[in-house]
């Protein structure tokens, strides 16, 4: 009888999708409840949600989410398992009737405690298994400790030179001024860039940073700013114009984001200022430049150095393979984490 898995998950960025795909391909019964998908019925029912939260401080729309979920889960029974991504979003009551539907539920957190608090989860009894990114927070609540993933296949180091040296693609949020500090420098030393802002009222924000910021803190000309979003199939390509990924985290942040993942799996360097990654298995100085974001400097020797590809032992280490494997506790699995002590030899 195939296993039956659920994964619960608000996918704004669409990598959840992959999770499902592969499962699927390993014959279990395996589907999404995306709710990040979920609309308004109709213009009524928005009109309603905001007088609701107006005059109620109720959001309707979050209640219908949350309700939405029960109604998939009793239309398919009993799980196995079932997997809710960064469970903050759902409230006490309702992960509770969730956890009627499954002989396992387990948690994975792919967010820091500081910008996504689960205080009131902790106490509850809920999860079998917590699973969290982020370092600080698996050793302060014994979470265990569990990386994000490459979620494509790897790609060829490409025979010709790109057209950009450096590449990011980021919200306009308070990490803003250190990219912009990088592009000014970037500019010096005559490096081609390509960084990307994306945020809801994007020109106001702008202007309005802009407005507070000294004469030579203003944002740097090259720098391109959009409302839409950008796709994951977009992303992969924009990163394909460049050499280097560009990678500033949210504060109080050790995890590694995605763009750690990336970066390996299209073979590219990285600039990050997220200094856990010296403790990884794949970490080579000659891939990966670490800054300082309160003083960010590009060594220019970085920039002129050729990729040096992860031997694979360490790379199918950090295959969406491999953390399916250890999520869903399937079958023959690999070691579950990395031996920090297998590094790359220089």
């Amino acid at each position: 009888m195939k296993q039956k898995i659920c994964l619960i998950s608000f996918d704004n960025w669409h990598y959840d999708k992959y999770i499902i795909k592969l499962l699927q391909q390993k014959n279990i019964d395996a589907y999404h409840i995306n709710l990040g998908g979920y609309k308004h019925a109709s213009l009524a029912s928005r009109i309603v949600n905001v007088f609701s939260k107006i005059f109620l401080g109720i959001n309707l729309k979050t209640k219908k989410k949350q309700e939405h979920i029960i109604s998939e889960l009793q239309k398919n029974g009993q799980h196995d398992i079932i997997l809710v991504i960064n469970p903050d979003v759902i409230e006490l009551k309702y992960h509770q009737l969730i956890k009627q539907y499954t002989k396992k539920y387990v948690a994975y957190l792919y967010d820091s405690l500081h910008r996504c608090p689960v205080d009131h989860l902790l106490n509850a009894n809920l999860f079998d298994k917590v699973f969290s990114f982020d370092e600080q927070d698996a050793k302060a609540h014994n979470f265990v400790k569990m990386n994000n993933y490459i979620y494509f296949d790897k790609k060829e180091i490409p025979t010709e030179k790109p057209k950009y040296k450096v590449t990011t693609i980021s919200s306009f949020d308070k990490r803003f001024p250190i990219y912009n500090k990088i592009a000014y420098q970037l500019e010096q030393l005559k490096t081609p860039f390509h960084f990307i802002f994306v945020s809801r009222n994007i020109e106001y924000k702008k202007f309005k940073y802009n407005f507070k910021a000294e004469a030579n803190a203003k944002t740097n000309g090259q720098l391109l700013f959009q409302s839409k979003k950008i796709r994951l199939k977009q992303l992969l390509n924009l990163y394909s114009e460049a050499e280097i990924i560009l990678d500033i985290v949210q504060n109080n942040q050790t995890g590694l984001s995605f763009r750690v993942f990336e970066a390996m799996g299209m073979q590219k360097k990285l600039i990050t200022d997220n200094k856990t990654v010296v403790n990884y298995p794949f970490y080579n100085p000659n891939n990966i430049l670490i800054i300082d974001r309160e003083n960010p400097v590009i060594a220019p020797e970085f920039l002129n150095t050729e990729y040096e590809p992860v031997p694979d032992e360490i790379y199918n280490q950090y295959t969406l393979d491999n953390w399916v494997t250890t999520i869903f506790d399937l079958k023959n699995p690999p070691n579950e984490y990395p031996n920090p002590n297998q590094r790359i030899q220089k």
